[in-house]
């Protein structure tokens, strides 16, 4: 995983453990311009993890904002 989606990830980790999910939302909005259906989907699967740490956190990111090439 690259060191900018683990450097994203830490931050958003911080904002779901604070329970901060509108900072949460602006940040995935501001930073990975991701509609709010992403977004919903990125802070509900990172907050079911039951091991959330930077490196799953960044797969998620990276699974939520892979495009599809056809």
């Amino acid at each position: 995983m690259s060191t900018l989606f683990k450097d994203q990830a830490r931050c958003l980790g911080q904002m779901i453990d604070a329970n901060n999910e509108a900072q949460a939302h602006l940040y995935l909005e501001q930073l990975l311009l991701l509609p709010v259906d992403v977004q919903d989907d990125i802070i509900e699967d990172v907050s079911q993890l039951k091991n959330c740490n930077s490196e799953a956190i960044a797969t998620i990111i990276g699974h939520h904002t892979m495009i599809e090439l056809r």
